[in-house]
């Protein structure tokens, strides 16, 4: 099947259009919060592979008026009222002096990434750009996540899987692997879901 038919066959791609998402991931964060309790209103948000804005718009219904989203992603994204939205390349240290800005020295209640690489079609290229991501914003979050927050990150499983997981383990008081509905059963992708990060 190819991706045009694909899209439109997907139930979660009718849903995110009728409920006003910008991506059918939505349901994928969702689906996440509605497992592992996520979500507070009044809480500070940053969303890190924010583009195209679908995490961000489930973020800010979570959150409510009273909540925060700061999101950083390479790509454009039209913006969200609510939302401070910084374009660049997370790996360098420019976009990410600009997120720390933007954050004014409060720490995140939760943060989240959807960071995935471009896929090259090289297997092992793929999977250690997936890794590379996902440390990267695992040692953001080292750094700026409440005692009490929670950290969700895409990873492709794979080489390195094992160990970032163990990893994880070591730093934080709770650890979980989600593979959400949401998410295409022949991917290699899954969320973890870190909460409580020992300091």
């Amino acid at each position: 099947m190819d991706w045009k038919k694909r899209q439109q066959a997907d139930p979660y791609v009718k849903r995110a259009r009728e409920a006003g998402y910008r991506a059918r991931a939505a349901f994928k964060l969702l689906e996440l919060d509605e497992k592992d309790r996520l979500f507070r209103p009044g809480q500070f948000v940053v969303d890190l592979g924010a583009a195209p804005g679908s995490w961000c718009q489930a973020a800010l219904e979570r959150v409510g008026p009273d909540g925060r989203v700061v999101a950083l992603d390479i790509l454009e994204m039209d913006p969200i009222d609510g939302v401070v939205f910084i374009q660049g390349d997370f790996r360098e240290d420019e976009p990410l002096a600009e997120l720390e800005t933007a954050m004014a020295g409060r720490l995140a209640d939760l943060v989240l990434s959807d960071m995935a690489p471009n896929i090259s079609g090289i297997g092992p290229a793929d999977q250690a750009r997936s890794i590379h991501l996902a440390e990267l914003a695992a040692a953001f979050a080292e750094d700026w996540l409440a005692a009490s927050g929670s950290f969700v990150v895409k990873i492709f499983q794979g080489e390195g899987f094992d160990a970032f997981l163990a990893e994880l383990k070591r730093k934080y008081a709770a650890v979980r692997v989600r593979k959400p509905r949401a998410s295409r059963p022949e991917s290699r992708e899954v969320y973890v879901v870190a909460t409580r990060p020992r300091r």
